[in-house]
């Protein structure tokens, strides 16, 4: 009795093969691990989109009521300041304010715009734009640990989710310098100085195409 050999084209053989690899080595996209490698070039994406130092001012022109003029509101004292460091113009104007059981009433506002060398730092972030005082790039990464919630994870390499720290590098507006925007903006004057030395947090999780920020 003659034996048939059957013989498989080409193309099928090589899906077999591939098919009895994926078996050994596991169905699915590979998970990208928890690497200095991996995670410095998340914290690089991360700054590149999200490193933008701003003031929190995304509404202009900014009004500021008579009579909040010399008390200890955030934009009476700082916007006086960036006045004087050439980056917004004052003038008065007449508003009307809408008051809770009341008719609106004409009120006086200090009205600040910002100058042409204000508009260089108001940057466009998504949908609105914030007025920025620098750009932080990465130094490096310090190291990382799973989140506190990934109870499962005792090798942070498994974690679904990490917290890295790392220190960054500056690119600081030149009137960050001036010791009344230092002291109107003592957040501002803290990272600054602490290029290089002072250390941040920032969450990621891991997906299929690499590890993303959360918490942003």
């Amino acid at each position: 009795m003659n034996k048939k050999k059957i013989s498989l084209p080409l193309g099928a053989a090589t899906l077999a093969g591939l098919a009895f690899l994926a078996l050994l080595t596991g169905c699915g996209p590979h998970q990208p691990e928890a690497n200095l490698q991996n995670l410095t070039a998340a914290m690089n994406a991360y700054l590149a989109k999200k490193g933008d130092l701003c003031l929190g001012k995304t509404q202009w022109p900014i009004d500021v009521p008579q009579r909040e003029v010399g008390t200890r509101a955030r934009n009476a004292v700082q916007m006086p300041v960036l006045e004087h460091v050439g980056l917004v113009s004052a003038s008065t104007a007449q508003v009307e304010e809408a008051r809770e059981g009341e008719q609106p009433a004409s009120v006086t506002v200090t009205r600040y715009v910002l100058t042409e060398e204000g508009k260089k730092y108001l940057h466009t972030r998504e949908t609105q734009g914030d007025f920025c005082a620098a750009h932080l790039t990465l130094d490096k990464v310090v190291g990382w640990e799973a989140r506190k919630d990934e109870h499962d994870a005792k090798d942070p390499k498994e974690a679904s989710a990490v917290v890295v720290t790392y220190t960054y590098k500056i690119d600081a507006a030149p009137w960050t310098g001036d010791a009344d925007v230092q002291k109107a903006f003592p957040m501002v004057e803290r990272v600054v100085r602490g290029a290089g030395t002072m250390q941040l947090k920032q969450n990621f999780k891991r997906t299929d195409s690499g590890w993303v920020p959360e918490g942003v």
